[in-house]
């Protein structure tokens, strides 16, 4: 099979296992009997959405008659979070946002969660809040700006507030003031609907309420309810990696230098397709991560001024130039403060660490080469040894550093003969026979 053919197999089986649908379930027995369970720890990305989005279509799949909903995180991407909350709106099954195990928070993107879930419940131990929004960018955008971004989140989480029946003034104050509160304090401040240890313990507390779902009122029938845990899959757990920004930068690192590696040694083959998969897998992380794309292009332009040092002598500017673009565009990439989504600073110190250590070996590469005797042009012939391809006495053929030159010896030679080049002039060489120590010639 051709190269090129193996390269795009590759490519295509990558993109294939990134967008392969959820693999199917067979329902639970029991029928509707069941509360599905999901768990979202850590931070919320685009990883996080996906697998509450194709979770929830499971769910309604298995007819479950309810979701829990287990939150332990530290806040995450505005846009993961409202696909998360248009997921609970539209559910035809409530849902029933809790935080747990004990020790668990549902900070910032996890305040407006629980708020917009149609029951909202904790663990004892836990606390919500902190919902203040982070302004993207190095520096933000000002004070204008940052008070339409907290506006904006304001509206937002009081109009879930209301949905919910729920305390919209505190929702206000955990936006505008980062207010936090613990499990007690939130359910007396009316901000959570109840208290459990446990999910089993959850679903006999929740058993009865009413709820608002898809604009009509639901009693819920939890007690006595299956649970069925759906943990996150392979693709899920997959895309969490890729959408990793440290996981995402690396990869763009290897596959740039993997690229250049094949175009400046053709026919290598495994970096270069090693190298474009990587590309097209931190192409795809970058297309739903927060990237900021003046850092990306100082990324590239940094990796491609390094890669032109090894060939340009610049004697380190290209070098220099190339690692502080580097090390810029790292810091500036992820376009968000947003917990778990900016690269490590260690990670970024030991690339750039890497990059002058690199060049330091680029440059006394080219300080020795400068240092060397030459060994091409006219200097570098003389004292070259070769043999002579004819008899002669005066002037004949002789093969030096794999070339024929015309030679002139001041002595007879014989074809085969070990000669030295003594001189040049113009495209004749003047060269003798070539003698051991004793000064009898080689033969």
């Amino acid at each position: 099979m051709p190269r090129t053919s193996i390269t795009t197999a590759l490519l295509c089986l990558a993109l294939l296992l990134l967008s392969a649908p959820l693999s199917s379930r067979a329902a639970p027995g029991g029928g509707g009997h069941v509360a599905a369970v999901l768990s979202i720890d850590g931070p919320i990305g685009p990883a996080t959405s996906d697998y509450f989005r194709r979770a929830m279509r499971q769910a309604r799949g298995d007819g479950a008659r309810v979701v829990v909903l287990e939150l332990d995180t530290p806040g995450g991407l505005d846009s993961a979070m409202r696909s998360i909350i248009q997921e609970i709106l539209n559910s035809p099954v409530p849902v029933i946002a809790y935080v747990a195990p004990s020790g668990a928070r549902a900070a910032s993107a996890g305040t407006y969660i629980m708020y917009a879930s149609h029951l909202a419940a904790m663990a004892p131990g836990t606390n919500l809040g902190a919902a203040t929004p982070i302004e993207v960018g190095p520096g933000g955008g000002g004070k204008t700006e940052h008070r339409k971004i907290v506006n904006d989140a304001v509206a937002y989480i009081r109009g879930l507030a209301q949905l919910r029946g729920r305390n919209a003034d505190w929702a206000a104050k955990a936006v505008r003031q980062a207010s936090s509160l613990p499990a007690q304090q939130a359910l007396e401040a009316g901000v959570v609907n109840l208290i459990a240890p446990d999910v089993a313990t959850l679903l006999k507390r929740a058993d009865g309420r009413k709820v608002t779902v898809q604009g009509r009122t639901a009693t819920l029938r939890t007690a006595g309810l299956r649970v069925v845990r759906i943990a996150p899959d392979w693709r899920a757990r997959l895309l969490a990696v890729l959408t990793n920004p440290n996981v995402a930068y690396l990869l763009l690192l290897l596959g740039a230098l993997g690229v250049v590696f094949e175009f400046t040694n053709p026919g290598t083959f495994l970096p270069g397709v090693a190298g474009a998969i990587c590309l097209m897998l931190a192409l795809y992380a970058f297309q739903i991560l927060p990237v900021n794309y003046a850092g990306l292009g100082l990324i590239l332009l940094g990796l491609g001024m390094m890669v032109a040092e090894a060939f340009v002598a610049s004697f380190g500017a290209l070098g220099i130039g190339g690692t502080a673009a580097l090390v810029i565009g790292s810091v500036i990439l992820m376009d968000t403060n947003a917990p778990g989504f900016g690269i490590s600073p260690a990670l970024i110190g030991a690339v750039a660490l890497f990059s002058v250590l690199l060049l330091a070996v680029l440059l006394g590469v080219l300080v020795r080469s400068r240092r060397r005797p030459v060994v091409s042009g006219r200097e570098g012939l003389v004292g070259a040894e070769g043999v002579a391809l004819v008899d002669f006495a005066e002037r004949g053929s002789v093969r030096v550093q794999g070339e024929v030159w015309s030679a002139v010896s001041a002595v007879p030679l014989r074809e085969g003969q070990r000669i030295r080049v003594v001189g040049r002039e113009g495209l004749v060489l003047r060269v003798e026979p070539l003698s051991d120590e004793t000064g009898e010639e080689m033969q």
